[in-house]
Formats: structure tokens, C-alpha cells, sequence
């Protein structure tokens, strides 16, 4: 199977800078879908950003994100040691939640939930004004 572990959460001004972390294990393509998404209480799970390696005669790492991080939040896969990062800056309050990575089998929905077959188990990134 597929196993994903997040680290790197905790708690931080607004105004700051987090990265976190998620170790992948198992037979996950690089082509794949791997993705961040968070939880904040009250609320439903959202994509945050999603990153797939595109083949071809233009190789190259395509991300995705939500509105509400981009030009904030920078996604990125390291496929040498199996870790897919969250590049964090200028957090506000908003971004306080439980943030999960995800891994899919296939599918081209980036931020879709239900495209995902693989869930961590979530780390906590709390913002304070």
C-alpha cells in the first residue's frame, strides 16, 4: 500500500512562514496526483495545492492551487527522497487547520477530494493574529 506521513506543523504569527512536510511510501507514480488539502473546524476539507509531473517532449513539474494561496504557498515533490513539500509565507489567521496530504492513482482533478485514494493524518498549523 501507500502510506503518507505530514510533519512540520505548529503554531506561528500571522505574517510567518511554515514548511511542511510529507513522506510517501509505497507505489506512487511520479506522474501521480499528490496534493495538500486542510480542515479547518466547522468547515470542509479544501484543496490547498496539488503538484503532478507532466511526461512528454515538455517534462515538467505541473502545480496547482487554490486562490485563496496562490503567490503565498509554494508546493513541491522531491522524488529522490519521497517527500512532498508545503512552502508556507504570509499566513493569516485564515490558513489556521488541520492540513492532510493525499496521493492519488490516477485522475487529473487536482483539487478534488475524491480523486484521492491515500490520506495522512493530518498536522496542525494554527495562526494567531
Amino acid at each position: 500500500g501507500v502510506q503518507l506521513v505530514e510533519s512540520g506543523g505548529g503554531s506561528v504569527q500571522a505574517g510567518g512562514s511554515l514548511i511542511l512536510s510529507c513522506t510517501i511510501s509505497g507505489s506512487i507514480d511520479i506522474r501521480s496526483l499528490v496534493a495538500w488539502f486542510r480542515q479547518a473546524p466547522g468547515k470542509e476539507r479544501a484543496g490547498v495545492a496539488a503538484i503532478k509531473f507532466r511526461g512528454g517532449l515538455k517534462r515538467r513539474w505541473e502545480p496547482t492551487y487554490a486562490d485563496s494561496v496562490k503567490g503565498r504557498f509554494t508546493i513541491s515533490r522531491n522524488v529522490f527522497n519521497n517527500t512532498m513539500y508545503l512552502q508556507m509565507n504570509s499566513l493569516t489567521p485564515d490558513d489556521t487547520a488541520l492540513y492532510y496530504c493525499a496521493a492519488a492513482l490516477g485522475g487529473d482533478a487536482p483539487l478534488d477530494a475524491a480523486q484521492y485514494n491515500y490520506w495522512g493524518q493530518g498536522t496542525q498549523v494554527t495562526v494567531s493574529s
